[in-house]
């Protein structure tokens, strides 16, 4: 599939497919091209999938923070002319999907979360980052998965870059605290979106615990789990990953709306 990428006004997004919107939301190192297999495949299944660009590092220090994030979605979904859609986030885009359904539950037909943020927030926080230690960086980045050669030396180079930049890296200090500061324990007992939930069993970032924590939490979510898998399922096992999601979008009838 040809993936085109768009630029209007101050929106910059990949889209493909037509049919039920799916929104994906990247997470803070994420790039767009993590949700290639999932863009490939669902585009061709009836979905229309549109990835933005979030402006982790492009919004005012004041406006670098999850609710923020979570009105940009808002508004880009409102400038798409979307009515209701599937939100899916990997790590804080997961986050930032669970507080924009928060916020704007008639938005959102169904939410997906992998590796989400939102709980469980040490994963951000700890003695990360140190800038200029390449070797540090090499193994933060090569722990994200369950086989580190999925961190190659590409994405280990742009890991170096971001936290080497001071203002990225003041930045992604600022949602690390926000993470914190948006902790969404108490609200996910309210949210009544029916939830798709991929988990991998070997993510250290976010470990399996948070997965059942979430499960708990969620009044309708639906916990897949993924073998040799770590923080970012839909990079490292995609064809599993896919088919988790299919099912569940089956199940919950979201595939017919």
């Amino acid at each position: 599939m040809e993936k085109y990428y768009k630029k209007e006004g101050k929106y910059g997004y990949y889209e493909a497919g037509e049919g039920i919107p799916i929104v994906i939301l990247h997470g803070l190192m994420g790039g767009l091209s993590n949700f290639d297999a999932v863009a490939n495949y669902f585009s061709n299944k009836g979905y229309r999938i549109i990835i933005p660009d979030l402006p982790i590092y492009t919004q005012n220090i004041l406006k670098t923070n999850v609710k923020s994030f979570a009105v940009y979605v808002k508004n880009f979904i409102t400038f798409k002319k979307l009515d209701r859609v599937i939100l899916l986030g990997n790590s804080l885009g997961g986050h930032i999907a669970l507080y924009h359904t928060k916020m704007f539950p008639e938005k959102v037909s169904g939410l997906v979360i992998t590796g989400s943020s939102g709980l469980y927030e040490s994963a951000m926080g700890d003695s990360y980052p140190k800038r200029g230690d390449y070797g540090y960086i090499k193994k933060k980045a090569e722990d994200v998965f369950y086989d580190p050669k999925i961190a190659t030396p590409e994405l280990i180079d742009e890991v170096y870059a971001t936290v080497n930049d001071r203002i990225k890296l003041i930045k992604t200090l600022t949602i690390a605290k926000s993470a914190i500061r948006h902790n969404m324990a108490k609200d996910l007992p309210k949210m009544h979106v029916q939830t798709c939930i991929i988990w991998g069993k070997n993510d250290q970032v976010t470990p399996p615990d948070v997965a059942e924590e979430f499960h708990k939490l969620l009044p309708n979510s639906t916990l897949y789990w993924i073998d040799k898998c770590g923080h970012a399922a839909m990079m490292e096992q995609p064809e599993e990953f896919n088919a988790h999601l299919e099912d569940w979008l089956t199940h919950t009838h979201l595939a017919e709306h």
